[in-house]
């Protein structure tokens, strides 16, 4: 076969493949921003291919304001599209169109014209875990995906256990403390590293260096950061006084190639601790945070980065050059 025609021919095989997935820039609402495949046969045979689970979303599209908002806000979600796209096979079943997409909602006994169901099966096409019917909301998808790929033996990425721990907080559960120590980034980094820790700010309070500890009461507690703080000869405030936000939030963070990303207040307080402690900080970021980051250590990223840490997620996902 002649060279020229080869490259025809995997332009072609790679044009077919693309065409196979749907767009998130001009998609439906419904849809989120999730690259789905659109073929219940190639969901199967990636699935074999790769090990993979495929997640299945029966969707009515164009649909109700159940199913609008469940596109908008749980499958918009950038940290959960990273985990459908990239721990599983993708398929979209539309559960109101004639044809293939009928085909598929017959063989899984799905109503159609009906609010979303997610279903995640084997390459054998078996559920791994029970069909998800009514629960419309981000922390209930989550959680049944790391089921999912607990039972499927796969490896849960760290990324999608802190998204898990951040998303299921309970309000009931969310306490704060504060600590003195000689160098507030230095206590950042010791609190970071504590389980249960969701969130650290250095900052000032009667002329002293003052760590505020934002922390889940079901998993840890007052006494055990007080007697691991006391090990580091870290003080606890029993009665604060006003708290001064230091300028320089998560220092090591802030010095660091990862300030141009964006991401979650939990993975923020993993990876600043993590750089402070000479650790890999890339553990605790999603393909869509690496990828990032390896365009920038390639020098492959045009114009002006914006410092996105500290940012809220969602809007600065749009502004992370992907």
């Amino acid at each position: 076969m002649p060279a020229k025609f080869q490259i025809c021919l995997l332009l072609l095989l790679n044009i077919n493949c693309l065409a196979q997935r749907t767009d998130p820039n001009s998609q439906a609402i419904e849809l989120g921003k999730v690259e789905w495949y659109k073929t219940y046969d190639k969901a199967l045979e990636l699935s074999k291919e790769t090990g993979k689970p495929i997640l299945i979303l029966f969707q009515e599209v164009p649909g109700c304001s159940t199913c609008q908002n469940y596109g908008f806000n749980v499958l918009s979600h950038p940290l959960i599209v990273d985990a459908i796209e990239n721990e599983f096979i993708a398929l979209a079943i539309f559960n109101n169109k004639k044809g293939e997409d009928a085909r598929v909602l017959k063989l899984f006994n799905e109503p159609s014209w009906n609010n979303p169901v997610i279903r995640i099966i084997d390459s054998n096409a078996k559920d791994i875990i029970s069909r998800i019917n009514g629960q419309y909301d981000a922390e209930s998808l989550v959680l049944n995906m790391i089921i999912a790929l607990r039972k499927a033996h796969r490896k849960i990425p760290e990324y999608l256990n802190l998204l898990n721990q951040e998303i299921s907080l309970s309000k009931d559960n969310i306490q704060e403390a504060h600590f003195s120590m000689y160098c507030f980034w230095s206590g950042e980094a010791f609190f970071g590293n504590q389980d249960g820790v969701i969130k650290t700010t250095a900052g000032f309070m009667d002329g002293k260096e003052i760590i505020k500890v934002i922390y889940d009461d079901s998993k840890t507690s007052i006494d055990i950061l007080k007697t691991k703080a006391e090990k580091e000869s870290i003080s606890y405030i029993r009665n604060p006084g006003k708290f001064l936000k230091d300028k320089d939030p998560k220092y090591y963070l802030k010095k660091s190639i990862y300030k141009y990303l964006a991401m979650n207040e939990l993975q923020a307080t993993k990876i600043n601790s993590a750089l402070a402690n000479g650790r890999d900080a890339s553990l605790y970021l999603s393909p869509s945070q690496k990828l990032f980051l390896l365009k920038f250590l390639k020098n492959e990223l045009d114009g002006k980065l914006i410092v996105l840490y500290d940012k809220e997620l969602h809007e600065a996902w749009k502004k992370m050059k992907l």
